[in-house]
Order: C-alpha cells, then sequence, then structure tokens
C-alpha cells in the first residue's frame, strides 16, 4: 500500500465506529480528526467530503460483518448449518465485536431513510445483497432436497429473516437487553428448522 492509501485506510477504520455509532448527522468534523489525530486539511486532502468518508465506513463495517458470517457459512456442511449461522451468530452480537454501535445496515438505513440518499442507497444495495444471498441458500436447500421444495417461497423467506434479525437488533438496543436479542434468535432458529 502507498502512504496515501495507507492513510485513507487509516482514517476509514478510525471513524467506521464513530459513524456506526453516532450516525452521519451525530458525527462532526471535529469526531473524525480527534479519532485520527489528523487535521481538517488531511481529512480532506484524501476524501472529497465527509459523505465520501461516511459511506467509506459504511463499506468498511458491512464488509467486516459479511465476512464474519462468510466465514463462518463456508464452515458448514448442509444449508440448513449454513442458513443456522445467523442466528447463532446474531444471538451474542455484543460478543461478535465485529461492528461497535450495532448492525451498520440497521443504523444507516433508520438515519439515511429520509436525510441522506447517497448512504440511503449503500444501505438498500447492502440489503437487496443479503436477501440474494439468503434466497441462495435457500434455493440450494430445496435443490439439494434438504428444505421442502413446494411449501417454500425463498423471497419471503428471506425477507422474514432479515426483519426479524434486524427487528431484533433494534429492539435490544432499545431495551439494552441481550436477553431480548437471544430470546427472538430462538424464534428464527425455528423458522429454519421448519424449513426441513
Amino acid at each position: 500500500m502507498r502512504k496515501a492509501e495507507k492513510t485513507k485506510q487509516f482514517i476509514i477504520e478510525k471513524t467506521a465506529p464513530i459513524f456506526n455509532t453516532k450516525g452521519y448527522s451525530g458525527t462532526s468534523m471535529s469526531d473524525i480528526t480527534n479519532a485520527t489525530n489528523l487535521t481538517k486539511g488531511s481529512i480532506y486532502g484524501n476524501f472529497e467530503n465527509k459523505d465520501e468518508v461516511a459511506v467509506a465506513a459504511f463499506k468498511f463495517n458491512v464488509k467486516k460483518l459479511h465476512d464474519v458470517l462468510s466465514r463462518e457459512i463456508e464452515k458448514q456442511r448442509t444449508f440448513k448449518e449454513k442458513l443456522l449461522v445467523y442466528p447463532r451468530l446474531y444471538s451474542n452480537y455484543s460478543e461478535l465485536e465485529v461492528t461497535i454501535g450495532g448492525c451498520p445496515v440497521l443504523n444507516t438505513a433508520i438515519e439515511s431513510d429520509d436525510t441522506h440518499p447517497i448512504l440511503k442507497k449503500y444501505a438498500e444495495k447492502t440489503l437487496l445483497y443479503w436477501k440474494e444471498k439468503l434466497m441462495y441458500l435457500i434455493n440450494q436447500g430445496i435443490a439439494a432436497g434438504e428444505f421442502k421444495a413446494n411449501d417454500i417461497d425463498p423471497e419471503k423467506t428471506a425477507l422474514t429473516i432479515i426483519a426479524i434479525i434486524e427487528g431484533a437488533v433494534m429492539i435490544s438496543k432499545l431495551t439494552g437487553s441481550a436477553k431480548d436479542l437471544s430470546s427472538i434468535m430462538v424464534s428464527l432458529f425455528k423458522i429454519i428448522e421448519d424449513l426441513v
């Protein structure tokens, strides 16, 4: 990596937790300069504006989460086991220490829905990618004879899995209770078990 690329990566890594915790509106330029110990000029020498830093931070947070999930999914042999990675890992989301501040998709989607079209676009693309990935696993499970072919709508099931996960994360954040998250993930385990 060249020095400029290293600096850019450093800025992203240092600001990603701040954007994910405080959101775009709540993150000030002072937050960015304090976290990086760089001047405003150094930040703007690497990024055109705060929007560009926020998008890079979002992508970084999503990649971290995606990489953890993908590694665990690849270790599993059956498609049911692959789907069960989601409730298993999200049951202990705070212990994963993947992204400080919770799920970046949920955080960004909620904050940007009416206020930040650029971030909203990236959150939407991430959500659609997640849906496609889940649909792929479900369709592969059907093709392999693991899941009931006639009783499953892959898109509806994928969206239900996402809605349960994100709803559980939101409830857990509001209540401050990891127990709430775990309890809801038990329901998701059952939904996936019932696909067989």
